[in-house]
Parts: C-alpha cells; sequence; structure tokens
C-alpha cells in the first residue's frame, strides 16, 4: 500500500542505544521476548500473579469461540482493591497518588490513603443512589481527583462506567447516555479550560431532554468552579453534601475477570459511536505490565505524568488503572499547554521532578513552534523516560523532544495502541531497545503483530502494507457494546482470524515497524499509493515548518491531488517562496510524485479535543465543498480562517 518514500527516512539508519545505567537497572529487558515467544499464555499468566486476586485463576484463555476472548475467566478480582486498598495494606498509604495542579494554579495532593476513603464514600454514595452491580454509569468531569475517585467507585462496586469527554456537546453526551442505558450521570458545575471557566452542568441538563435517556435517576454535582446551576429537585445532588458524609469504610466485592469494567465510545464510519466494551481481569493485567514495562516505573521514587484527558482510553489506561495499580505517584493537571503561558507544562515539570512523560505528536509539534526557548527556562533535568502516544511521530518532532525535553538522552518509547485493542501493543522497551527516531519498532513481549498485503501475506522486511495482530491479547476489546455483528464487521472480516487495526504500516530492513496511520488517509497519486503521514513527516523536517496535515483531493487527471496545510515555527517567516521551497524539500524527501500541488501556510489546524487533526474539513475545503460537522473542533473558527487563506494556495504545475 506504500511506495518506497519512506526510504529516505530510514536510510539513515539513527538509533540510540539505552543509557546504560537505565538498562542495568531495567524492570524488563530483552530475555522476555524469550520467554514470550517460548510459553504466550504462561507468560500472561505470570503478569496476572503481579496483581491481588481473590480467587486466583487457572484458565488463561478461552478461546473457544474466537474472535470473543475470555482471559482468566475462573478468577475473581477488583479493580479497585488493585488500584488502592492493597497499596494502603502494603505500608504505603502516605505515598501520593495523585498530584492534582488546576490551571488557575490551585493545587492539592491525594495520598493512596486518602484516596482509598474518598473511593469509598464515594461507592457508598452510587450505592445509596441505586446503582447496583451492572448499572451503567455516565462520568462527564473535568481533569481534577474525583474524575478518578468516580471511576474508580464504579468499578469497586461493579458498575461499568462510560466517561464521556468534557468537551463534548449535549447531542454527543447524550447518544452516549442512551446507547449505555446509563442511570446515573456524573458532572461538575464546570472546568477550567483556556484561562476561563467552562460550563459542564448545561450540556448534562440538556442531554437528559433528548429521548431514550429517561433511565437517568439522579446527576451527582461536583462543585468545581462555584457557577450558577440550573437544579432538578429530586434528580440533581451535591457531590460534597452526598458523597462527604458516607462511611469511610467500604468492603469492595471481588467480581469474575469477565465482567465488564467499562464502555468507551469512539468514533465509527457510519457517524454511530462505537461503544468499546472492556472488561476486568485481562485488561487491569495488561495496563499493569505495559505501564510497568515500557516507563520502567520505580513507584518508590518516580513521579509520572500522562498529559491525556481520563475522556480518551490513554487516560483510562495511563491515568487512571494502569499506574495505580503499579502504586504510581502521578500528575494530573487540569488545563491546557498553553495557559496561562506557553511554559505551562514544563512548569509543572519542573515543580514536582516529574521523571516520566507521556503526550502525543500533537503537543510535541505545538511545542516545537512555539519555540525551543520556551522549555529551555526549566529546569527538566528529573525527566528520565518520554513517551509518545495517539498518532505516529514524525522523525523531526521526536528528535526536538529527545533533544529539547530529554536532554538529548532521555529514551523515547513511542507507543502504537488503540481504543480497541485497551494498553500499548507496540513499543520500545527503554532499558533493551536502540531506538530509531518515528518508529514504534516491535510488538512487545507476549503480543503476536505483523505487517501484510492485500492477500494477507507477510510482508518481507521493507515491505509495506496492513498492520494486523495475530493472537489474541488480554485487554483485548470483547465486542462493541450492544452489537457483536459489528464487531465482527469492523474488526474481523477484513483478514480472515486476524484483527484488522484500520492502520498502515511497513518494515525496515531490521524488521522493525513505522506506522503510516490510519489506511484512510492513503492517497491514490498518479497510480501510486502515498501515505499523507510520510508525506507530513517530509514537510516538518524542513526548519520552517512547525506542523502539517495532508490530504488528498479528487483530481481528475491524478485520481487524487495532495493538498497541505502547513504550521511555520515562531522563527519562521512567509515569503514569496516559501511555499515553492517546501514543494521542492518534499519532491527531494519523498520524489516528485509526492510533491504537493497546493501548499497553504496557516495559522492554526482544526483538531478535536483530543488533539487529532480533522482531515475531513480540511478535504472539504481543498474540495471546495460545504464544511461537514465541526461539532468536535477544540476551535471551530479555525475553519474562517483557512478558507480566507485559500488565495494563497501555490498553483498547479
Amino acid at each position: 500500500m506504500s511506495n518506497e518514500s519512506l526510504a529516505n527516512l530510514l536510510k539513515e539508519e539513527r538509533r540510540f542505544e539505552p543509557p546504560a545505567e537505565l538498562a542495568a537497572d531495567a524492570n524488563v529487558t530483552a530475555e522476555a521476548y524469550e520467554q514470550a515467544r517460548a510459553d504466550r499464555l504462561g507468560f500472561w499468566a505470570e503478569q496476572a500473579r503481579r496483581l491481588s486476586w481473590e480467587t486466583e485463576p487457572t484458565e488463561t484463555l478461552d478461546w473457544s469461540n474466537p474472535p470473543f476472548a475470555k482471559w482468566f475467566k475462573d478468577g475473581r478480582i477488583n479493580v479497585a482493591y488493585n488500584c488502592v486498598d492493597r497499596h494502603v495494606e502494603a505500608g504505603n498509604g502516605d505515598r501520593v497518588a495523585l498530584h492534582f495542579e488546576g490551571e488557575p494554579g490551585d493545587s492539592r495532593s491525594v495520598t493512596y490513603a486518602e484516596l482509598q476513603r474518598e473511593v469509598s464514600k464515594a461507592a457508598h454514595a452510587l450505592t445509596e443512589l441505586g446503582v447496583n452491580t451492572g448499572d451503567r454509569v455516565a462520568i462527564y468531569l473535568p481533569m481534577i481527583p474525583e474524575t478518578v475517585v468516580a471511576m474508580l467507585a464504579c468499578a469497586r462496586i461493579g458498575a461499568p462506567h462510560s466517561v464521556v469527554f468534557g468537551g463534548f456537546s449535549a447531542d454527543a453526551l447524550a447518544t452516549r447516555i442512551q446507547d449505555a442505558d446509563a442511570r446515573v450521570v456524573i458532572t461538575a458545575d464546570g472546568g477550567y479550560r483556556k484561562g476561563g471557566a467552562s460550563a459542564l452542568k448545561p450540556a448534562v441538563d440538556e442531554a437528559l431532554t433528548k429521548p431514550g435517556t429517561e433511565n437517568v435517576r439522579s446527576v451527582l454535582v461536583v462543585r468545581r468552579t462555584g457557577q450558577d446551576v440550573e437544579w432538578t429537585e429530586g434528580r440533581d445532588v451535591w457531590w460534597h453534601e452526598l458523597v462527604e458524609r458516607q462511611p469511610e469504610q467500604h468492603t469492595p466485592e471481588a467480581f469474575e475477570a469477565e465482567h465488564p469494567l467499562f464502555i468507551l465510545y469512539t468514533s465509527g464510519t457510519t457517524g454511530k459511536p462505537k461503544g468499546i466494551l472492556h472488561t476486568t481481569g485481562g485488561y487491569l493485567t495488561q495496563t499493569a505490565y505495559t505501564h510497568h514495562a515500557v516507563f520502567d516505573l520505580k513507584p518508590e521514587r518516580d513521579v509520572y505524568w500522562c498529559t491525556a484527558d481520563v475522556g480518551w482510553v490513554t487516560g483510562h489506561s495511563y491515568i487512571v488503572y494502569g499506574p495505580l495499580a503499579n502504586g504510581a505517584t502521578e500528575v494530573l493537571y487540569e488545563g491546557t499547554p498553553d495557559s496561562p503561558h506557553k511554559g505551562r507544562w514544563w512548569e509543572i515539570v519542573q515543580k514536582y521532578g516529574v521523571t516520566l512523560l507521556y503526550t502525543a505528536p500533537t503537543a510535541i509539534r505545538a511545542c516545537m513552534k512555539w519555540g525551543d526557548d520556551i522549555p529551555a527556562k526549566y529546569d527538566l533535568s528529573s525527566l528520565r523516560i518520554l513517551g509518545s502516544v495517539g498518532e505516529p511521530i514524525n522523525p523531526e518532532a521526536w528528535m526536538w523532544y529527545r533533544q529539547h525535553i530529554g536532554a538529548g538522552s532521555a529514551p523515547i518509547v513511542d507507543t502504537w495502541w488503540q481504543t480497541e485493542t485497551g494498553a500499548m501493543m507496540l513499543s520500545p522497551l527503554p532499558g533493551a531497545t536502540a531506538t530509531k527516531p518515528g518508529s514504534a519498532q516491535l510488538p512487545l513481549p507476549g503480543i503476536s503483530a505483523t505487517v501484510v498485503d492485500d492477500e494477507a501475506k507477510e510482508v518481507p522486511d521493507g515491505g509495506g502494507g496492513y498492520l494486523v495482530l495475530t493472537e489474541p491479547w488480554p485487554s483485548m476489546l470483547r465486542t462493541i457494546w450492544g452489537d457483536d455483528q459489528r464487531y465482527l464487521d469492523t474488526y474481523w472480516a477484513r483478514f480472515e482470524h486476524r484483527y484488522f487495526a484500520g492502520d498502515g504500516a511497513k518494515k525496515d530492513t531490521d524488521g522493525d515497524i513505522w506506522l503510516l496511520g490510519r489506511v484512510d488517509d492513503v492517497m491514490l497519486v498518479s497510480g501510486h499509493n502515498i501515505s499523507t503521514t510520510e508525506v507530513e513527516s517530509a514537510l516538518v523536517s524542513h526548519p520552517a515548518v512547525a506542523e502539517a496535515a495532508v490530504v488528498g483531493a479528487t483530481d481528475p487527471q491524478t485520481t487524487q491531488a495532495i493538498c497541505a496545510f502547513v504550521i511555520l515555527r515562531g522563527t519562521a517567516a512567509e515569503h514569496d517562496t516559501l511555499v515553492d521551497e517546501l514543494r521542492a524539500h518534499v519532491s527531494k524527501q519523498l520524489g516528485p510524485i509526492a510533491k504537493p500541488r497546493r501548499i497553504l501556510p496557516v495559522a492554526e489546524l482544526p483538531k478535536t479535543r483530543s488533539g487529532k487533526i480533522m482531515r475531513r474539513l480540511l478535504r472539504d475545503v481543498a474540495e471546495n465543498r460545504a464544511l461537514g460537522d465541526v461539532s468536535t473542533l477544540t476551535d471551530s473558527s479555525v475553519m474562517d480562517l483557512i478558507q480566507t487563506r485559500l488565495p494563497a494556495a501555490a498553483s498547479e504545475d
């Protein structure tokens, strides 16, 4: 599916060996790969024993009805006990679980003992509201400690939660409440974002006027901003009034390993969101293990920070469940990286002595755009491992991240996984892998993944195709909520007996894997398949470009024409020959076939609140169509600004 255009990025063969001190003391070494290859199920059974089970499982995997997996099905376990109580019982109650940093500058630290008390009280409160085992609870909150408490309280009583990102509209919230048939909604008056208070409760009130939400009997409201809110007597309850009066001790109940833990909605091609169902024992096993292995977590001395929102799977797996199961101390930040100033993240790293940082390429490129001088003002010497998540990271951003945030020495773990996979699947191991800028490299121990062609044959080293998973894994989605057939059609129909991730990938000559983005983001230009990621990487390798988004626009001569939208670095200026320079640069990097037909410098790109670029809207612009839905954008006015720049586009040649 991909031409040889990635070769220019690979031929430099840049690689960075693990720091000797880290390698000597690493949690997981290269031996783990051999152990897992020799006995894959035995390997996962051993990882499950890192958790505390009320009833130890005797069966690792039931794959008798593929692709419907059951992991550790005869085991019984409580997720909240594993994330909180067992650390207190081990004598670590005084260890900080969460360093909360509010966007306005307020902060508080929550120890494991305090977290245990808060989760216990919240569990009692949910029970008082009539929530029973199996009932679904919708959570629509900002990034505050109560969000973590609410999720763990649901897990404690066996009530699957459905966390909805606090930036979603009332309609999007209503759709998710309807599909999950939620009985209680937990929200807040608002949260702080981009320097101001952003209301949340009004969206809940509006959502609950929609058909299909009638089964919601209670709305539990956290007071965060002090905004005035409309109140429905008999339905709405203040968190501080209900939760705070509850007993501080609560006995957790163990549930079967396949008991539903949460439903998390992700966008679908039909427009109806897909409710991804994750269960208990297998999910916690893999999230805890991968967090321990990939971040080399030393809980007694590390301070970990994942900058994602809990509304996304990264927040579920690597803010709440994985880190807390491992007894980590972590940072929880409410706001945006540029509020009240563009050094906010690095200020937080310095304040708490963050050692492990996990963020997205979009954020890294934004920091590149703002300038090297900003992180240089702060002491980032505590950082020892850097992580990347969410999309393929281009080599230029990878190198900037290493040089300016990691002082040229911190290993970067470039992780590939999805909402559906539940946990990391491909990533370097920081103490064992010589890393390559821009490559997720290898399946983690116990994971089976490869790249295949259209006929499902594994491609040789140097070949490109489709990334597939060839064996079940513990944290895999069990189905799409309420729609087993859609689960089969979406993930298992393209290649028989293999999970197709929807991503294109390429192997280099060493057999390491390079992600090329969604297959949907592959352009057909004069008979050649060209990945948008490849062209974006080439553009960003130019010293004037901080970020790029590429789309294919319908063209009668070439099938599709390559159109690029670029954000310039803070030190770069637009000039008459810049566009020609950029087109020539791409041609030199990737070949004349990949030269963009049009390049448009813009101030911002249309992004969702999770930081993903909405290429669909850029295609609308490139093809002069009316814009589609912009409701999920962080700032819908960005599209107006882009459209005003259209006359500046490069002419065809």
